[in-house]
């Protein structure tokens, strides 16, 4: 319940974000789509209030249904991922220690996992999240609603179209994993060992404030890449008309549009994933110490 609360909460910040990682998108020049690549750069509160004065307060939220359905899969399966690998293949050390490169290659697998698992509920996320801007630029709408997005993409691609995007999504998951899960691990052993803080609410805080702004750096490049890869045009086949991988992807976005189009949207995406973070954590140990498991 606390992270559809959470999710709920901050779904604002996502959806801007995702709008400005679309902005100033050269690759749609290709297309002739000149309304999209001529749209200002509006930065995040613009961005956002934009949405409200131009699609309505409401449309803040357009796509938190399946981005909730994909958090109940994505964080289901990669905290499982994660800590049976910790537990059971890496083991930890006699003295508890978990060394750095386990926990890196356990967060990295645990992201591979939990996102290919919760890849269908991304993509109708991402591409719900642009249908009011679709409709703001005179194109039809793709979707009645969510169920609809979901029946929709499985007619057109069948099953693998649902899994559209995968690659680069699951290299997002796994670097946002290697910055969430294997910082708040290290930092909180790192406390609880080193210093006069025990394992208690003050140390997951912290903990999880550092994993929070780690995982917004490691994942907003990958997350751009992500986000246009599921949102382009495709044929009939379901092929991508402007990008044939995340690579292409890449290169024609720093190309065309300079670096530091690779963190589009980060401000937003640090600001939520920083909360997210926060009351994930909390919510995951308390849950652990009331059912009599160990900390994290």
């Amino acid at each position: 319940m606390q992270n559809q609360i959470a999710e709920l909460a901050t779904f604002p910040l996502d959806l801007t974000k995702t709008r400005l990682q679309m902005q100033g998108e050269a690759a749609l020049a290709r297309l002739g789509d000149s309304a999209r690549e001529s749209a200002p750069y509006r930065g995040m509160v613009r961005t956002a209030l934009g949405i409200v004065q131009e699609e309505g307060f409401l449309k803040l939220w357009q796509g938190v249904t399946p981005a909730i359905y994909r958090h109940v899969v994505y964080s289901g399966g990669r905290m499982v991922t994660y800590e049976h690998l910790r537990e059971v293949v890496f083991g930890k050390s006699e003295d508890k220690h978990y060394p750095l490169w386990k926990s890196v290659i356990g967060g990295m697998m645990a992201g591979v996992v939990g996102q290919f698992l919760a890849n269908p509920t991304d993509l109708v996320k991402v591409q719900m999240q642009m249908e009011g801007k679709r409709k703001l630029e005179g194109k039809p709408l793709r979707f009645r609603g969510v169920h609809h997005a979901f029946a929709k993409i499985l007619s057109e691609g069948g099953i693998r179209g649902l899994w559209a995007g995968w690659v680069p999504n699951i290299q997002r998951a796994a670097l946002v994993n290697m910055g969430d899960l294997t910082t708040y691990d290290t930092v909180k052993h790192y406390l609880v060992l080193n210093t006069p803080l025990e394992d208690n609410i003050t140390t997951h805080g912290l903990s999880s404030l550092c994993s929070g702004l780690v995982a917004s750096i490691l994942g907003t490049p990958a997350d751009v890449i992500k986000s246009r890869i599921m949102n382009q045009p495709r044929d009939k086949q379901g092929r991508g008309l402007l990008y044939k991988s995340s690579t292409d992807c890449l290169i024609q976005a720093v190309q065309g549009e300079g670096f530091m189009s690779l963190y589009k949207g980060f401000l937003p995406s640090w600001l939520r994933m920083t909360p997210w973070s926060l009351v994930f954590w909390l919510t995951y140990e308390k849950i652990r110490e009331m059912s009599g498991v160990s900390p994290f």
